[in-house]
């Protein structure tokens, strides 16, 4: 049921970085903009949804993971001003749920909910404060959407959220996954290893047959991929070699280089079938030749596992995909009231020299690159 389910439009009030953003939502996004602009703390929004509907999160602990009331507040915003998150989502064929939440602080610095409004097309289904949390302040501690015995009527719409997943894999915690023990989606790939172990055996197979098949291209030398387990049970990808000792042809993930092991996590992401993957500047560590052709291969996954996704960047290299849309692609541009958010669609230049021929790798990146940027080079100068 979670793939089925689609954002079609995001609008943050008073939300870190941004004071004021609507934007409409594809079945994928390209989040483009320089250091510092933001394109994290638009992603974090998905994560602050995901994070009230998750078991061991809900409304207080989200805002506490993310430093508290002050740190989630916009800096260009009033004091005593709200922070906003308004989503609609919708099922093709069926329902367009959308869920708006506000809160502020309360005694002792405490988040109180001002607002939290559930439709289902036209139909409202929740409408808080009500009555009820007029009588006990408390109950504006907790949302709906993360108590069972009150959202049933849109269930659907919390498992959408709680399905909504982040991905930037940190090779050195899938080479070191005792740093992450016990923990379960780990955005981070701490288990990493653990979630391929736990798929289902055909399954898991047939994706790291897939996998393997895209790491001989970029590997030549590269043979076979496959998972294996220590004496202590505990699961390892391996990859064999080309070479004339066939024992020493054999190595586990912790001789994978960082981009091989990036590769990997963002492919097998990519053919889970579950909800929104949020994937943060993918590139990394990688050669400009095989960034170019990233959207394909994730586009062709994609097609396979229905996903939505959301990508940060900020490499030309990425851009540079003919398929990449207009309407897929936000463009991230601080001023001085915060960040602006704009699809760049309706940007009537960037729109202009598409038309005439030219990439959005040309035509984007210099809207949110650093103006200033030749003056690193002066650094060391006294």
């Amino acid at each position: 049921m979670a793939n089925e389910l689609r954002f079609r439009r995001l609008r943050l009030g008073n939300w870190k970085n941004f004071r004021d953003v609507d934007v409409e939502v594809r079945d994928r996004m390209f989040l483009v903009g320089a250091n510092g602009s933001g394109k994290s703390n638009l992603l974090d929004a998905f994560r602050f949804l995901r994070d009230l509907a998750s078991v061991g999160g809900g409304f207080e602990e989200a805002v506490a993971r993310r430093g508290g009331l002050e740190a989630v507040r916009c800096l260009a915003a009033g004091r005593n001003s709200d922070v906003e998150i308004e989503v609609e989502v919708e099922k093709r064929g069926g329902p367009r749920w959308r869920y708006e939440i506000a809160f502020g602080g309360g005694r002792r610095r405490r988040p109180l909910l001002r607002k939290e409004r559930v439709s289902r097309d036209r139909e409202t289904v929740v409408d808080r404060p009500d009555a009820d949390d007029r009588a006990d302040a408390a109950r504006l501690t907790q949302t709906f959407l993360e108590q069972v015995n009150v959202n049933r009527g849109f269930r659907d719409l919390a498992a959408f959220f709680e399905s909504i997943r982040y991905l930037h894999v940190v090779p050195q915690l899938v080479r070191e996954p005792d740093r992450s023990s016990g923990r379960r989606d780990d955005p981070y790939g701490g288990d990493f290893l653990d979630r391929i172990a736990r798929t289902p055996e055909s399954l898991r197979d047939r994706r790291l047959k897939r996998i393997e098949e895209a790491l001989r291209i970029v590997v030549p030398q590269l043979e076979k991929l496959d998972l294996t387990h220590d004496a202590r049970g505990a699961p390892h990808l391996r990859v064999k070699y080309r070479h004339w000792r066939s024992r020493r042809a054999w190595q586990t993930e912790d001789r994978f280089s960082d981009g091989a092991l990036r590769l990997v996590g963002l492919l097998w992401a990519a053919m889970e079938r579950e909800g929104p993957l949020l994937m943060e500047e993918p590139e990394l560590s990688l050669h400009p030749d095989v960034v170019r052709r990233l959207p394909q291969m994730l586009e062709r996954a994609r097609n396979r596992s229905a996903r939505q996704y959301f990508l940060s960047t900020h490499s030309p290299e990425l851009l540079w995909d003919e398929g990449i849309g207009l309407d897929e692609t936000l463009l991230l541009m601080p001023d001085v009231e915060g960040v602006r958010a704009v699809l760049a669609a309706s940007l009537d230049d960037v729109r202009a020299l598409v038309e005439g021929g030219l990439s959005l790798a040309e035509t984007a990146i210099p809207k949110t690159q650093p103006a200033e940027a030749w003056r690193l080079a002066r650094f060391a100068h006294a």
